[in-house]
């Protein structure tokens, strides 16, 4: 296996930026059980406040919240999108969030990296965060520690 390493990517300060304006989130792969990385980043970000929605194939609900199958059928502003997919699948991820044109951020969890995809939404004018947690990232910006 071949790991690719971010060549489109933003600094600290942008993300603090991504943090603090973002009001939804819309996180793609989101697992149903409690155990997943997924779950326990999706529960935080409802914790600290996001509009969080999940996007996973089956279910009707993910931690109270309505389940989408992806990210046209969301009927409501989506500010950011979080993958927990592998790489393979954020092209189509970047694709989707493009043609919604609400999109502002596209962003890759822990071992995620898809520099076309990164390339792609970045030239049309979505930012791009790869290869981090959004929850460590929200923690040691904000210095929340639950």
């Amino acid at each position: 296996m071949e790991c690719e390493f971010p060549r489109v990517n933003s600094d600290r300060d942008e993300i603090e930026r991504y943090l603090e304006d973002t009001k939804s989130i819309a996180v793609v792969g989101c697992s149903p059980k409690a155990e997943k990385d997924s779950n326990r980043v999706a529960k935080y970000l409802l914790e600290v406040g996001y509009d969080m929605i999940p996007i996973y194939p089956k279910g009707d609900t993910i931690l109270g919240q309505k389940v989408y199958r992806n990210l046209k059928d969301i009927d409501r502003e989506v500010d950011m999108v979080v993958v927990f997919r592998k790489p393979k699948v954020v092209t189509d991820v970047a694709k989707a969030s493009i043609e919604r044109g609400d999109v502002k951020v596209l962003w890759t969890q822990i071992g995620i990296v898809n520099n076309e995809a990164g390339e792609m939404a970045k030239e049309a004018g979505i930012d791009v965060v790869q290869n981090l947690c959004v929850m460590v990232e929200h923690r040691e910006i904000f210095g929340r520690d639950s």
